[in-house]
């Protein structure tokens, strides 16, 4: 068994379901909520359009190969999908600005170009920022990011990698910290595990970990399916607020949290 694997289910056995207080589960719950109502209001159309398999998995990847906390690879999705929506939703107001002004239109394809230069430093230093967020934490040195970036032969300074965090940080106002679905399904495993379950609630726990992983792995046909079925299957140009609902999904495990607690 490998390093990483090793780790990974070492870290799975430290979990335990059902210590905590019945008032502490229920000031968690009304916070989710809270952050969830947010989540939905906020969110802007173009959510899940930078969730493609390929970059999910190389974050999920990366994040394994330096042995990170699941939560760690969640959080790290979340925040790389705000920034790059952030940096589409800027170049389309330079752009409004220019064609208002009457200004000469920029160099697009540069522009694009310079982009795609640097996207994967901007998604390693999401991952590297979702390490220093992490309860679990290890947080990844600029020493292991900048070996990495350079086995795939990208060269960078360890003052580029710091203004890449920055930028990030900035770009997101410093609100980098959100709830992954991951804490809503933990904490309806925390109420499970108080009020008793025929299986351990570790063990749900694992199982929800591979479904949650394929969720962000397959997010656009899974989403879309969800959609249509809440809809009633509604043709493919009538598909309207996406993000919307797939934000307002999160709340499900605390619904089913709340009617738990009520019962017990």
């Amino acid at each position: 068994m490998d390093r990483p694997v090793r780790s990974r289910l070492a870290s799975l056995s430290d979990f335990q379901f059902g210590a905590v207080a019945t008032e502490t589960i229920e000031d968690a719950l009304l916070h989710l909520a809270q952050q969830n109502e947010q989540a939905v209001q906020e969110a802007a159309g173009r959510m899940g359009s930078f969730r493609e398999t390929r970059i999910v998995e190389f974050v999920f990847l990366l994040s394994e190969q330096w042995c990170l906390e699941k939560s760690v690879s969640y959080q790290a999705v979340e925040i790389l999908e705000r920034f790059m929506v952030k940096q589409a939703e800027n170049m389309h107001r330079q752009a409004m600005v220019q064609l208002s002004e009457k200004k000469e239109p920029q160099n697009w394809k540069a522009l694009k170009e310079q982009l795609s230069s640097k996207f994967v430093l901007r998604l390693v230093s999401c991952v590297q920022l979702a390490s220093k967020l992490s309860f679990h934490y290890k947080i990844i040195s600029n020493v292991t990011v900048l070996n990495f970036l350079q086995t795939l032969g990208y060269v960078h300074s360890k003052e580029e990698l710091l203004e890449s965090e920055l930028d990030v940080l900035k770009s997101l106002n410093f609100q980098i910290n959100l709830p992954t679905p991951l804490a809503y399904v933990e904490m309806l495993l925390e109420v499970l595990g108080y009020n008793g379950c025929l299986v351990p609630a570790t063990q749900l726990h694992a199982t929800c970990l591979t479904l949650l992983d394929l969720v962000y792995l397959l997010h656009e046909p899974i989403y879309e399916s969800l959609l249509r079925a809440s809809i009633e299957n509604s043709v493919p140009s009538q598909l309207q607020g996406l993000w919307g609902i797939c934000t307002a999904l999160q709340a499900l495990p605390w619904k089913a949290s709340q009617s738990s607690l009520t019962q017990s």
